[in-house]
């Protein structure tokens, strides 16, 4: 028989996760639809459920200056995440498109991370930021580039006994930042393609330039090559280059037919994004 466990305080929750395996649950929203069963019946949890939303230990935003980041508690709302002054725009934008205001209010930063869905929002914005994950266990703490923690669809580096406690964003300069999601509607759709840009110029030169697409392959495509490649050039020189970018921009996407479009189509909106990126940087 699944148990329902509702921790006081964070030890307890690392302890019952010890104990024995556990789905563990802060807003649900992804989780609960992964687990739904047919109408007016139980979700089909095959293990006991470890509920986190009312640990005040994980539910904080803060900024940290001797780092120059952000930190973020693995039960802290969307919504809070979108209003707080200190989160870079970037991220508020793509948060403020994930969902329905009723999810945001519920949904949390770690679960759409935990959920490893290739069309995760956020992912894009963290891969650009270099995000870290912290996870906790009973046996201590361990920091993972989110680029690792991700290892493939819905899978992740988190053992058995851990759980998400915060997830720390470098505040990065910059000088533009873009974000695209191509989805069925313009509320509450899951993305068809999703792309983020930023760039930091420098006394005339491109100082710094990053380029994540979202929902065209397994996980959030990044080319750090191709980013490097770019570095220390005018943005007439990256314009004049565009055409040996969409070349290597198009060898990291990989999209499938699925019920929400198909590859074709993916391909050539993720290749006019990139292309309008490049040429609005002028």
């Amino acid at each position: 028989m699944v148990k329902h466990i509702i921790p006081n305080n964070l030890q307890e929750a690392l302890e019952v996760l010890n104990a024995g395996p556990c789905h563990i649950m802060a807003g649900g929203t992804d989780l609960m639809i992964q687990k739904r069963n047919t109408a007016g019946t139980p979700p089909k949890f095959t293990k006991d459920v470890c509920y986190i939303a009312n640990l005040e230990e994980l539910n904080y935003i803060k900024k940290d200056d001797k780092r120059n980041t952000i930190v973020i508690g693995a039960c802290s709302k969307l919504e809070d995440i979108s209003h707080h002054p200190d989160v870079p725009d970037l991220l508020k934008e793509v948060i403020r498109e994930i969902g329905s205001p009723g999810i945001r209010h519920s949904a949390t930063l770690a679960g759409n991370i935990a959920n490893a869905s290739p069309a995760g929002d956020s992912l894009v914005a963290l891969y650009l930021y270099d995000a870290e994950v912290v996870v906790s266990s009973v046996d201590g703490e361990r920091i993972i580039p989110i680029e690792k923690f991700i290892t493939g669809v819905r899978k992740i580096d988190l053992r058995v006994n851990e759980l998400i406690k915060e997830i720390i964003i470098p505040l990065l300069p910059i000088t533009k930042y873009k974000w695209v999601k191509v989805g069925g509607r313009r509320a509450d759709s899951i993305s068809k393609v999703s792309f983020a840009g930023i760039y930091l110029v420098n006394f005339g030169l491109v100082s710094d330039i990053r380029l994540a697409f979202g929902s065209v392959a397994a996980m959030v495509a990044r080319s750090h090559e191709l980013e490097n490649s770019l570095k220390n050039h005018t943005i007439e020189q990256i314009i004049d280059d565009l055409p040996r970018i969409l070349e290597e921009s198009n060898k990291l996407i990989s999209p499938i037919d699925d019920q929400r479009s198909n590859k074709v189509y993916r391909r050539k909106v993720a290749t006019n994004i990139i292309e309008s990126f490049i040429k609005g940087m002028k």
